[in-house]
């Protein structure tokens, strides 16, 4: 389930606006991006955004999509 909140309106850290993404993932998978996130000294949230802002990561992400469908079948 994930949940989007509005941008936020003020600017109070010379930051662009943003909005906050909320998500339940399964225990083992939040240990594994914990584990690779610590391997670099980074917090999970900022090592997930760091592999969301990757150049390549739109073609690693569709290449993901791809892989699932033929393995699942392509839902409706």
């Amino acid at each position: 389930m994930t949940s989007l909140t509005p941008p936020c309106d003020n600017d109070h850290h010379g930051q662009p606006d943003s909005q906050v993404l909320s998500l339940r993932i399964e225990a083992a998978l939040l240990e594994r991006l914990t584990d690779h996130a610590a391997k670099r000294g980074m917090s999970v949230q900022d090592y997930v955004v760091r592999t969301l802002v990757r150049d390549d990561f739109d073609e690693r992400f569709k290449a993901s999509v791809e892989e699932t469908e033929r393995f699942y079948g392509r839902s409706a």
